[in-house]
């Protein structure tokens, strides 16, 4: 199954393990939970399904690379105590608390959190010394003398030994204990992921025209050559990085993170084309509804890959302005729920709040439980509560400085939103005029349906240009079923 399957998977079981019963005790009790193992290829988004299976439950999550230990810090250190048997007193050797399970007791402690997901990589290459420690955790859930604590689930991954030479195959007593998971890399899967985080346009749009790029490992005479989904997204934040602060980026870059030279090599080249369409393009003109004659003449008659680099020129563009609208939405909604919550409370109780939203921000980062976009969202209403906080002169005016603040946000959340909206409309005239009926436009809209955050924002905000041409992809999609339905019965005649 690909990585988008996998997570349901995981989901429902974490789901169905965190289910109680009428008397608040777990339905499945931690002894009898199986571990769920997931075996893929590295680098598929294995540790990074498990960040958001964390932050979408709303439980903690700790997590460890198995090849990091010895059999010392995942059982504990022995030590000599003294024991009475029968009346008699006898030395016996027993275990500190492992490292591991006492991770997961620290930051229970220091965020109140208490359930969990105890998630454990590469379990199938832990050192021969630790092997046979590694198996009994997998069975009973102990490491030494010590459980994992109730409320947390195991979950564990590994490669196939196809990948790694230092893979132990596991009997099938082992196996029997476990909810096995196999994943393959589905490029379609990761660009909704993609999609939703941000990843650099110039990433998606070669990909689109260069799936089999997303993920390759080879062997050749120098070694191991490979490209994989983390790759992509690790050089995603890199480059917007040398973008924001005017660093060249270039092939020596690419292949950092990209390691094989024809890859990297061809997005390095692309990567510049991409910014020359950027350029030639003028996508700020397009969104704001000046392009000209040149530039329509060029769209119309660009080849078909020129085309669909433009359209993700386009795609991205939107996108980073329907997020921006979104997140703005949700500080509003935060501080119209603040401004509720402080209606009528005492002189300090705006300090107060504060303070509250940065002890919950910590242990909400510390736990593993925020997304970037939702640590971005709670930064910003702290903000914005300081600086009401900074306008006051005594309690009396909170309430009415809340409001003046949630006005102003209102009307500036309006505006971003009108200029969104525009440069949505702007694009489809632009693809319209450059365009008419192709494909073009049947792919920009079945990109924007695809898009968490486009689809957001035209749902609330609406859009004529999107209701017009999803009619268009509507009936095409019905036309392509039915001459598929026709096929098949012409086969069931044959």
């Amino acid at each position: 199954m690909n990585i988008k399957q996998a997570k349901q998977q995981v989901k429902n079981a974490m789901t169905a393990y965190f289910s109680k019963d009428e008397f608040g005790e777990y339905e499945i009790p931690l002894e009898r939970q199986r571990p769920i193992f997931l075996m893929g290829p590295p680098g598929i988004g294995k540790t990074a399904i498990m960040e958001q299976i964390a932050q979408e439950l709303g439980v903690g999550l700790v997590s460890y690379s198995m090849t990091h230990h010895t059999r010392q810090s995942a059982i504990g250190l022995p030590f000599i105590a003294k024991k009475n048997y029968g009346g008699k007193e006898y030395s016996v050797s027993e275990y500190t608390m492992s490292e591991i399970i006492a991770s997961v007791y620290d930051l229970m402690e220091e965020t109140g959190v208490k359930e969990g997901i105890l998630f454990l990589d590469e379990i199938n290459c832990v050192s021969e010394t630790l092997a046979p420690a590694m198996l009994q955790f997998l069975q009973f859930k102990v490491f030494g003398r010590h459980r994992v604590p109730d409320g947390w689930i195991v979950v564990t991954a590994g490669n196939p030994p196809e990948y790694n030479n230092s893979v132990r195959e596991f009997d099938i007593v082992t196996w029997d204990r476990l909810k096995r998971i196999d994943i393959e890399p589905d490029y379609k899967a990761w660009k909704e992921y993609a999609a939703e985080t941000m990843v650099h346009g110039a990433i998606r749009s070669y990909l689109d025209i260069k799936e089999s790029d997303f993920y390759r490992v080879e062997s050749t005479v120098d070694g191991k050559t490979f490209v994989t989904a983390r790759g992509w997204s690790d050089l995603s934040d890199m480059l917007r990085l040398y973008e924001k602060n005017g660093l060249k980026v270039d092939a020596e870059l690419v292949i950092q993170y990209l390691q094989n030279k024809e890859v990297a090599k061809g997005f390095a080249l692309y990567y510049d084309l991409y910014n020359k369409y950027q350029s030639d393009y003028q996508i700020g003109r397009i969104f704001a509804g000046e392009a000209d004659e040149e530039v329509l003449s060029r769209a119309r008659e660009a080849k078909f890959d020129e085309k669909l680099s433009l359209l993700g020129l386009l795609l991205s563009g939107l996108e980073e302005k329907f997020a921006a609208v979104e997140t703005e939405e949700k500080v509003a909604e935060s501080l119209l729920a603040a401004a509720k919550e402080l209606r009528g409370a005492g002189d300090d109780a705006l300090a107060a709040l504060i303070a509250e939203k940065k002890e919950e921000l910590a242990a909400a980062k510390q736990a593993g439980k925020l997304s970037r976009r939702e640590a971005q969202i709670r930064r910003r209403t702290i903000a914005a509560l300081e600086w009401a906080q900074e306008q006051i002169a005594s309690p009396a005016e909170v309430t009415d400085a809340l409001r003046a603040l949630i006005i102003a946000r209102r009307e500036e959340l309006g505006k971003a939103a009108q200029a969104a909206g525009a440069a949505l409309e702007n694009s489809f005239a632009f693809c319209e005029t450059a365009f008419g009926e192709g494909r073009e436009l049947l792919i920009l809209v079945t990109e924007l349906t695809a898009d968490s955050h486009s689809a957001h924002f035209i749902a609330r905000y609406g859009s004529e240009g999107y209701y017009r041409h999803n009619k268009a992809l509507l009936l095409y999609e019905r036309q392509q079923t039915i001459l598929r339905e026709l096929d098949a019965l012409g086969d069931e005649e044959l």
